[in-house]
């Protein structure tokens, strides 16, 4: 009952149960009852409680992450490694997709009544060099629209996540080239962090609540009604998702002398996080301690391997889901594809992951997939009905791959402790102990007094 991949369980299945009793009670999208409005605060709430987390966070991660590289010895090496194996699993991931949209051809098998609309959202690669320009040291965006019933204008405030992003690199990178200046405000910076993660932990520690009320709204707003004119697309994309997961990943863990039970079982709590938040950067507290904690990565490492991966590594949201797509697309609309044109997903799919941002922002990377091919972007209107259920397995897959990568780096440059990541999966989820060590290892020492987390 304490364990908290349990608790997760449980919620699933209790927000699935309580969400099939809001339909039985005449619930829907357009019928709000007490039980799925109720279902529905809850699970919103604890998404707003996350994303309140999320510009403190990644600023003070990646600032931190950086400052970080200056403890580990062939840090430069430690880096092109990473972003090397970034691009691989991508590239292994995109051609999946590819070839399961070419043999499963979702958009010739799409159901009648499908209506095309207009994007909410548009990527293009202007569009997104133009993003990494911030307009103010806080990525702060200001929109306001016309009420049509009461004519008022109503403003909402934002975070351009992507100049968070940029601005938190360059601050970071500037605070390293300081040097025993800056040493102040790195000290303040990681600290900083360390307060934002504890208020994170407590959010976390009631994922399940928010699990239950997602789960259950989920039922009720995207039930399996909407699933059957787009079944075939689905389908491909979850296959490709569990070909990524449970094929290509176990394959590269086992070629470098890993065990996969110990991969899976150590990388699940947050794997799990991922599904139902559907937030890499929400997870990425907890993918940073299952990955030193579980899987032995020495925290000097991690600390930089994982805040990146949780922005730029993507194999679900920005390889398969963009791939199957824009393949899906351009089948419904009866556009043939050229080679040029599946090679250019390809490129699209390896580096542009940064589009996303770490957050469910698939759509901005299917926008800018589709117009650099020069396919309609209505197309993506007939996407967005199922795009919640999608977002679940993509940013699972995501974390899959954000803890993969600096395990077998870690590996093949001799300092993954091995000891660890083969031990038994006992430890306490959120022991308060142990959550801020601050004798955290440096690369080729690590911390071996770290119990790992228990994925129930």
């Amino acid at each position: 009952m304490t364990s908290f991949g349990f608790q997760i369980i449980a919620a699933l299945i209790l927000g699935i149960g309580v969400g099939l009793l809001a339909v039985a009670g005449g619930a829907s999208a357009d019928n709000e009852t007490p039980l799925f409005a109720t279902l529905d605060t809850i699970g919103s709430t604890y998404v707003t409680l996350l994303k309140a987390a999320v510009v403190p966070l990644i600023f003070t991660a990646i600032v931190a992450s950086i400052s970080n590289l200056r403890r580990v010895q062939n840090a430069a090496r430690l880096a092109g490694q990473t972003l090397l194996w970034f691009a691989i699993t991508a590239f292994i991931s995109v051609v999946i997709g590819i070839v399961l949209g070419l043999v499963i051809q979702p958009g010739a098998r799409a159901g009648e009544g499908l209506e095309t609309g207009d994007p909410y959202t548009v990527g293009t690669w202007w569009n997104f060099l133009l993003g990494l320009v911030p307009q103010n040291f806080l990525g702060l965006t200001v929109s306001s629209g016309l009420d049509a019933e009461t004519g008022a204008v109503a403003s909402t405030v934002g975070f351009n996540i992507l100049q968070v992003i940029v601005v938190a690199a360059v601050v970071g990178i500037a605070a390293l080239k300081a040097g025993k200046k800056a040493e102040p405000f790195l000290v303040f910076t990681e600290s900083l962090l360390k307060v934002i993660q504890r208020v994170l932990w407590w959010i976390i520690r009631i994922a399940p609540i928010g699990t239950f009320g997602l789960i259950g709204a989920a039922v009720v707003k995207y039930g399996w009604d909407k699933l059957t004119s787009l079944a075939w697309f689905a389908g491909a994309v979850y296959i490709g998702l569990a070909l990524v997961v449970f094929v290509v990943y176990p394959v590269i863990v086992r070629a470098n002398g890993l065990s996969i039970k110990q991969y899976f079982s150590g990388v699940w709590p947050a794997v799990q996080l991922g599904f139902v938040s559907r937030s890499s950067i929400g997870t990425l507290p907890l993918t940073e301690r299952v990955t030193e904690r579980n899987l032995g990565v020495p925290r000097s490492y991690a600390s930089f391997a994982v805040p990146l991966g949780a922005t730029t590594k993507m194999d679900g949201c920005a390889a398969i889901y963009p791939a199957i797509a824009a393949i899906f697309v351009a089948q419904f609309f009866g556009i043939e594809l050229t080679l040029v044109q599946y090679i250019l997903i390809a490129v699209v799919s390896v580096f542009g992951s940064a589009a996303t941002a770490g957050t469910t922002g698939a759509t901005v990377m299917l926008t800018l997939t589709l117009s650099t091919l020069g396919l309609p972007l209505e197309g993506v209107g007939l996407l967005l009905a199922i795009d919640p259920i999608l977002d679940m397995g993509r940013t699972a897959t995501n974390v899959a791959g954000q803890a993969l990568v600096p395990t077998i780096v870690a590996k093949r440059e001799g300092i993954l402790d091995e000891e660890l990541y083969n031990a038994p999966r006992n430890g306490l989820p959120f022991a308060e102990d142990l959550d801020d060590d601050e004798t955290g290892s440096d690369a080729g020492e690590p911390d071996t007094k770290k119990e790992p987390v228990t994925a129930g």
